[in-house]
């Protein structure tokens, strides 16, 4: 019985000891864990000498990539300059080649390095943050139509006054929405698919983006508000009162886009990381405002090609092209002559993160397929019921 309970107490000092022992290595790996694994030696030479190749070689690309695109960027300083003295432009007035594409090995990861978290993805604000800032930050409540005939038909109307043609303006929409989108339609979420993600501010017929509409408010907006207050007149009682509200919210919309200087980057930084910015944008869901934008935007691409010299009406690929790739180097595109289109490429009308953003002008690589994709794109989208009745609303 002596032997039995001395063996029991033998047992019971292993196990706790063996407890003990175990515990201690957990707690001797959990503050190594804490302070980074350390990687065997091998993977350490193995990690330098593929860095160093890496190194190498993608330094080599950089070299290449900023020579190219400070290439691009002198080209179009001197096409501009031409221009500007009327004189012809050639082939030998673009970059002729495609952009260097980097092929090399990846860069390779420190194994003594932690595991980085990973990236954030901005939120892009979408409708329900224009509507909330529009009425917090300026007390506008934009006048949203009953249905999105409604709007196409207000569209229609002030597009036709501006001058636009039928053509133009269904053929644009066709190709920003797919022919399908609504009014209040934003980037990403047209057609609206379970867990989708807005990819951009960029919400309407056109697409305009939330750093449009502050430039517009800045640039025209007393025009707006005389619009608005033309409107007021033929109105009364509580029709006329929300009428007055809307004009005071919008001129308080107005003064906040005036005050950063009238550059673009002011602009676009007011649009995309203040709530002001965010709520002027609701400007594009309202019945008046909304249609005078969007239709403006297009506008004022048909008076840059005019102060220009060219004086043909736009195609809608043509009028596209300048909504899609900015004034200057979309009419750029619309006056390069035929035999030109065909070997000049996209890369030529882009900086390089925004190139490289853009899948259109990767994979078409040159004007000619950029602008066919456009036609292709506009041809199939305008089959579709929406801009079938964007086109009845004419």
């Amino acid at each position: 019985m002596g032997d039995n309970k001395s063996g029991m107490k033998n047992r019971s000092l292993h196990l706790g000891l063996t407890c003990l022992f175990a515990a201690s290595i957990v707690v001797s790996v959990a503050p190594a864990r804490a302070q980074g694994f350390a990687p065997p030696s091998g993977a350490i030479g193995d990690y330098h000498a593929k860095l160093a190749v890496y190194e190498q070689v993608h330094g080599a690309y950089e070299a290449q990539a900023s020579a190219y695109w400070d290439a691009i960027s002198e080209k179009r300083r001197t096409r501009n300059g031409k221009r500007r003295d009327h004189l012809p432009i050639g082939l030998d007035d673009y970059v002729p080649t495609q952009p260097p594409v980097y092929s090399g090995p990846p860069r390779p990861v420190d194994p003594r390095a932690p595991t980085p978290p990973p990236p954030e993805r901005p939120e892009i604000p979408v409708v329900a943050d224009f509507l909330k800032n529009a009425a917090e930050q300026f007390g506008f409540v934009p006048d949203r139509p009953a249905s999105d005939l409604e709007f196409k038909r207000a569209y229609a109307r002030i597009a036709l006054a501006a001058g636009l043609t039928r053509e133009q303006i269904v053929g644009v929409y066709a190709f920003e929405t797919g022919g399908n989108g609504v009014y209040d339609s934003q980037a990403g979420l047209v057609p609206y698919r379970p867990g989708a993600r807005a990819i951009s501010p960029a919400v309407g017929y056109n697409q305009l983006l939330s750093t449009n509409t502050v430039s517009l408010l800045a640039e025209d907006g007393n025009r707006y508000l005389a619009v608005l207050r033309q409107k007021a007149k033929a109105l009364s009682g509580p029709a006329k009162l929300t009428m007055e509200r809307k004009i005071e919210g919008l001129k308080r919309m107005i003064a906040y886009s005036r005050s950063v200087p009238n550059r673009w980057s002011e602009h676009d930084r007011l649009a995309k990381t203040t709530l002001g910015g965010f709520g002027i944008h609701a400007a594009v869901l309202d019945i008046d405002l909304g249609p005078l934008l969007q239709v403006q935007k297009l506008t004022d691409s048909v008076r840059f090609a005019r102060t220009k010299g060219y004086m043909a009406p736009l195609t809608a690929a043509e009028l596209e092209l300048m909504n899609l790739t900015g004034d200057g180097n979309g009419f750029d595109m619309v006056t390069m002559p035929q035999g030109l289109r065909a070997r000049v490429p996209t890369a030529n009308f882009f900086q390089q993160q925004g190139y490289e953003r853009n899948p259109v002008a990767r994979r078409t690589g040159v004007v000619a397929n950029l602008i066919a994709d456009i036609e292709s794109k506009i041809s199939h989208g305008a089959q579709a019921q929406g801009a079938r009745d964007l086109a009845t609303a004419f």
